[in-house]
């Protein structure tokens, strides 16, 4: 702080205007594309079967859509009743899900049921559901596509 900066004005009557680009004087030479090489390459790595966007995982996902609680017209998916799906690379399936009550007249068969389903699924060698009442179910859990069914949006 303690230098002073000098600052000169100099002052002019005119400045001479820069020549224009003209397209004639570009050079002919062909574009070296190098830059993308790399980039255009590689190939985009492919989804493990078992991860969410897998083949495997996407199958056991589009199976529990078509089981649908029979009180409530909505799937169980998107009612919020799946919890957790996790696919292993050797095929083994574990969902951990709940139901809307304790006392829903299909405790004792909706596990069943989705294990069947999720068994049936190519490439899924044995599925096993885990029933768990906590975290306790509520409407907070649904779809935003299973309110607007059920008129709650």
């Amino acid at each position: 702080m303690n230098e002073q900066s000098r600052i000169a004005v100099e002052q002019v009557d005119a400045v001479e205007t820069p020549p224009r680009a003209r397209v004639d004087d570009a050079v002919a030479e062909p574009r070296q594309r190098d830059y993308l090489e790399g980039f255009l390459a590689q190939k985009p790595a492919g989804d493990a079967p078992g991860e969410p966007g897998g083949a495997l995982y996407e199958g056991v996902i589009e199976a529990l859509k078509e089981i649908y609680d029979p009180e409530i017209p909505v799937n169980i998916y998107d009612l919020g009743l799946i919890y957790g799906v996790e696919v292993t690379t050797e095929g083994h399936a574990v969902v951990t899900m709940t139901l809307t009550t304790p006392h829903c007249p299909v405790a004792e068969s909706m596990p069943g049921e989705v294990e069947m389903r999720v068994g049936a699924v190519p490439g899924i060698g044995s599925a096993e559901v885990n029933l768990v009442w906590d975290p306790a179910w509520d409407p907070q859990k649904m779809s935003d596509d299973a309110k607007l069914e059920l008129g709650m949006l």
